[in-house]
């Protein structure tokens, strides 16, 4: 148990006055806090941060910035966490509390009152300590003001936002707010008084000569920054450190410190080892492969490119659907995470369903990888609907049981995976030490937000794989690419994936990472596949073509009318025989269009639909549902009690985008709306994506070919047309791109010229549609695609002038000063719809929950809900029970496209506002307080700002402009 110092010295050594300056107040009991104790608590837990939960990968980043390593970085780091709160031995601060402020009046320091300090504002404690420190610096210890900059703006930003030049300006020309006049002599001397005795209780006076010339790099002034406010929130929690008068026994330290560390428990980073033996051994040892089976070639070479590279850096693999991308980047992160020294993985994902269904398979690997701390590792689901996830929730009430001993171990019996108490909610959570959410996390990694530097600290100690990275737009890739320069530049070891990557965007991610925008010529031209690149800083990348592991499928493209009937008559020709088919809309609207004719044709129990516009327990029931059946083929050879819904002997999915990557599903046919042709191989991934019998022979025969119907196109214009709906969501220039490079198979006229091989056709298609030339667009097209380019070009440069207002500088030269980091930012950013949104350029969905009400008034929660929660009443005149609370929590959804307008949206929130339950908005109401609740009647209707609502649990929710 490492403490730092002992308290009497500290205590005994200062003046009645420097210990009469208060640091906390609580207005409920009076209690306070003094504020040497604070700074004796803040250096304490700073110095167990960096001894027994700060992973090797950010001490190492820190150490090498200063003359003395690793000492001289946990000493700075301690002494900056004690001195944090300086700018509150100031009038400005002191005098928020009457009776705390008289007890330093009677130690000779003068304190106006509140009212005689109007301008308070313009000094809040950060900034004040920031000037105080500066001002000490230059007069005890000789530093330029300039050089103080790097070391007292994470003081002045400890609060979450570092000052702005501006800002300084301001409160230099208020003195009277830092030291009162007539006193300023008393006020000077308690402030050195304390800067000094706390420089000499960490041991930093004896450094702080050495420092001064030392040029701190700004991811290493980020990092400190986040280790202030880490310590501060821990020093901070009156549970743990309790005020006074009443902290009885907990009122010094090392009592108080051991007795607090040990109350917040907080858990151990992961210390990774090397991964011996083979690659074979290593998947064998960590992945549930079938008996006999072995690692595929992508996945033995990503172990061995990662085991190659001199120093872990950045990888990007390019691989088919199904190959195993996700457990090639988990071996390449367990040896990027041992040479780097890493604390974590964060894996990204597009979405919230695919988060969720890479959870599970998450956990699974973390229960077999060696270097678990002993007693439990933190764990995080990084999204707004982490509340849903079953798995999830397991980890709140203990966690999951760890074997150690399955690695050979060192005599501990178990440890835990939990999502730990402390390290939850929208700020602290990614300091767990493993997480997976969705990509707005990463992106948020770029975006000029409060307490920006916490997310910079959750992320530099980790290793950090993105999946589905080809999925990201214009707006979207600015954030990521200006996230991966930082991460580049703390050494974060990183591991992108993606099916169906272009080769221009594979050679931005790596000079966005590796800061070298002129070379990696070689990089873009490579279009084998499948396809390793690795890179690093300082470096240049190096490409590696693993051999095609032999797995493929040769799909028939063929063109369908966008009609109604048309697809009926072919899926009642296709499906004669039985057979299950996936029929993905671009749009909500048309999903709904194509389900009603459909249901009219094959009957209400052979037509499912799924998409994003249901509640949320009942798009997650519908998801499972999905992979019950029409996933993969089970292994196990033993029967199972419960199997769930047998895959069906015909049936129709008819779905939007949503079954595009979140799901692992697979169809005997596939018909889908045109779209980006990336995105149409992502859904063919869904096409016999896995064996069923010899040859296909569980299969319908006529379907034992895969086949994918491509439709959502006006083909009687010149050029095709793409459908109004798909034209809004993707722009018609990559359509017509995307048609081009498909149409000799779809003009074709034998199964030879329609067949795309997968995956040898993948990335061929993939670089001629995102191709500079027009080589493949017929001359006919001409007028019409040069219109839809420059509408395009517009667009992009749209979104990248829309991402430039909020997204943050690249690191500047070493020693620059974070003063104005975050200038003229977003404020908090979450990843609740709106969070989300200033990182994808969308407009702002509106949610809402959903309950049903009544003729007589009685409101419940909807009726089909399993598991006991549908029906259950709702009491409108106190907060519900919390059971119920959470059940209604889980009944969100997010309202259509015509609710995202300006005019519709204003009237939506007034209409729902109306309609608020007052004792749902108090704090006993704490789980739903401040959502707006849609009520529906008895028929699940309702009308709301001009739009006619249904919503029904096999369709979802329609809406329909009132007449």
């Amino acid at each position: 148990m490492t403490t730092v110092g002992h308290p009497e010295p500290w205590v005994a050594s200062l003046s009645c006055a420097a210990r009469s300056v208060w640091a906390k107040h609580d207005f409920d009991t009076d209690d306070w806090l003094p504020l040497y104790r604070h700074m004796s608590d803040s250096a304490s837990v700073a110095a167990l941060l960096w001894d027994e939960w700060l992973p090797p990968q950010v001490r190492r980043l820190l150490a090498s910035a200063l003359p003395g390593g690793e000492g001289d970085a946990r000493l700075l780091a301690t002494w900056l966490c004690c001195v944090h709160d300086i700018g509150k031995a100031t009038p400005a601060f002191a005098s928020q509390v009457d009776g705390l402020a008289d007890a330093m009046r009677a130690h000779g320091l003068a304190t106006p009152s509140r009212k005689q300090l109007p301008d308070h504002s313009y000094a809040p404690h950060g900034l004040a300590g920031q000037l105080l420190l500066r001002d000490w610096l230059a007069a005890r210890h000789g530093w330029t003001e300039r050089a103080t900059h790097q070391l007292t703006v994470v003081i002045g930003g400890h609060h979450g936002v570092p000052p702005t030049n501006s800002g300084i300006l301001a409160a230099d020309k208020r003195p009277d707010l830092l030291r009162t006049p007539g006193s300023e002599r008393v006020w000077l001397d308690v402030q050195h008084e304390l800067l000094d005795s706390a420089a000499e209780r960490t041991g930093a006076a004896a450094r702080l000569t050495a420092w001064r010339d030392a040029k701190l790099p700004q991811p290493v002034q980020v990092l400190l920054s986040s280790l202030v406010i880490t310590a501060d929130w821990i020093a901070s929690n009156p549970d743990l450190f309790p005020l006074y008068p009443n902290a009885g026994a907990r009122a010094h330290d090392p009592v108080r410190t051991r007795e607090a560390w040990r109350r917040l428990g907080l858990p151990a980073q992961w210390r990774p080892g090397e991964p011996q033996g083979t690659p074979a051994e290593l998947f064998a040892a960590r992945f549930d492969l079938p008996d006999g089976a072995t690692p595929r070639p992508v996945q033995e070479q990503a172990v061995e490119a990662a085991r190659a590279m001199p120093a872990p850096g950045l990888m990007i693999v390019e691989a088919p659907m199904g190959e195993g991308k996700t457990e090639a980047a988990l071996a390449a992160a367990e040896v990027f995470a041992a040479r780097s020294g890493a604390g974590g993985c964060f894996i990204a994902l597009p979405t919230m369903a695919t988060s969720n269904a890479m959870f599970d398979r998450f956990l699974t690997w973390l229960a077999r990888v060696p270097g678990m701390p002993a007693e439990a590792a933190s764990v995080f689901l990084a999204h707004s609907k982490a509340h849903l996830n079953e798995d999830y929730l397991a980890l709140m009430g203990g966690g999951v049981t760890l074997d150690l001993d399955r690695d050979g171990g060192d005599g501990r019996d178990a440890a835990s995976l939990i999502a730990h108490r402390w390290l939850r909610g929208r700020k602290k959570g990614m300091l767990s030490s493993f997480s997976v959410g969705t990509v707005d996390q990463l992106l948020f990694l770029g975006l000029k937000s409060r307490h920006l530097a916490l997310r910079h600290l959750a992320l530099a100690g980790k290793v950090v794989v993105v999946d589905e990275a080809h999925a990201y737009d214009t707006y979207m890739n600015a954030y990521l690419d200006r996230a991966l320069t930082w991460l580049g530049d703390y050494g974060v070891p990183v591991v992108i994936l993606s099916a169906t990557l272009p080769a221009r965007r594979r050679r931005e991610l790596i000079a966005a990472y590796t800061g070298d925008r002129d070379g990696h010529d070689h990089v873009e031209q490579a279009r084998d596949y499948p396809l390793i690149t690795t890179a690093a800083p300082g470096a240049p990348a190096s490409v590696l073509e693993p051999r095609a592991s032999g797995r493929g499928t040769d799909v028939l493209v063929e063109p369908l009318d966008d009609d109604l009937d048309t697809l009926v008559t072919r899926l009642e020709t296709d499906l004669a025989a039985g057979g299950c088919a996936l029929v993905i809309r671009n749009t909500v609207a048309r999903v709904h269009e194509a389900a009603a004719r459909l249901r009219d044709a094959f009957g209400e129990d052979t037509v499912t639909v799924a998409h994003s516009r249901f509640l949320d327990l009942d798009r997650a029931a519908n998801d499972a549902d999905l992979v019950a059946a029409y996933g993969p083929p089970g292994r196990d050879p033993a029967p199972d009690p419960d199997p769930g819904p047998a895959r069906p002997a015909r049936h129709i999915v008819v779905a939007t985008q949503v079954v595009e990557q979140s799901l692992d599903v697979d169809f005997d046919l596939l018909v889908t709306d045109l779209a980006p042709v990336d995105l149409v191989l992502q859904r063919m991934g869904r096409l016999h994506r896995h064996p069923r019998g010899e040859a296909q022979s569980d299969r319908p025969a006529p379907l034992r070919r895969a086949r994918c119907l491509v439709t959502g196109v006006d083909r009687t214009t010149t050029p095709p047309e793409p459908v109004r709906g798909s034209r809004t969501i993707y722009g018609e220039h990559v359509l017509l791109r995307s048609l081009a490079v498909l149409r000799t198979r779809l003009e074709a006229d034998t199964d030879a010229g329609r067949t795309v091989r997968l995956p040898a056709d993948i990335s061929p298609l993939v670089q001629d549609a995102y191709a500079d030339d027009d080589a493949l667009l017929p001359p006919e097209w001409k007028d019409r695609a040069q219109e839809a380019r420059t509408a395009h070009e517009t667009t992009r440069a749209a979104q990248e002038e829309k991402a430039g207002v909020f997204l943050l500088d690249p690191p500047r030269r070493p020693g620059r000063a974070l003063i104005g980091w975050v200038d003229a930012g977003v404020g908090d950013a979450d990843d609740s719809h709106r969070g989300r949104a200033q990182v994808r350029d969308t407009a702002e969905s509106l949610e809402v929950l959903v309950a049903r009400r009544s003729a007589d008034g009685t409101v419940t929660t909807v009726p089909w809900l399993p598991d006991g929660r549908g029906g259950v009443e709702l009491p409108i005149h106190t907060a519900p029970p919390a059971d119920a609370a959470r059940t209604l929590l889980a009944c969100a959804l997010r309202l259509p496209y015509q609710f995202t307008f300006g005019a519709t949206t204003d009237r939506a929130i007034a209409e729902l506002e109306t309609d608020m339950v007052p004792a749902w908005q108090t704090k006993d109401a704490h789980w739903i307080a401040g959502e707006l609740v849609l009520f529906l009647d008895e028929d699940d209707r309702a009308d709301l700002a001009g739009h006619h609502l249904h919503y029904t649990r096999t369709d979802g929710l329609k809406a329909t402009r009132a007449q």
